[in-house]
């Protein structure tokens, strides 16, 4: 197997919650951009279950043409959006939100 370099990661802030002001080095993925939510498991010191603080990528600050080429993380209290796969050939929903549906009349 062939040796890829060294992984490549970034100094990224995070703002709000309990990692308010630090700075983490978080890997960056293909793209070169560190992952759109990122998960901390904190221990319990009770032992029971970790709680988990989720932090979602925002961007720092537009580039010069309206790129962004640096990211932060911001406290997401709520966790995480669940999120759906969007296939080609799922069906969409029903009826669409605020559309009547044929069936109406």
């Amino acid at each position: 197997m062939s040796d890829t370099g060294p992984v490549k990661s970034e100094d990224t802030p995070f703002e709000g919650g309990p990692m308010d002001g630090r700075v983490l080095p978080v890997l960056l993925g293909i793209t070169g951009h560190p992952p759109k939510t990122y998960r901390i498991p904190v221990p319990d010191p009770a032992g029971g279950p970790p709680t988990v603080l989720v932090y979602r990528r925002v961007p720092r600050a537009e580039g010069r043409i309206g790129l962004t080429h640096r990211w932060k993380y911001e406290y997401a209290p709520e966790g995480a959006p669940t999120r759906r796969l969007n296939w080609p050939w799922s069906k969409p929903d029903a009826t669409p939100p605020g559309k009547r549906d044929d069936a109406d009349g």
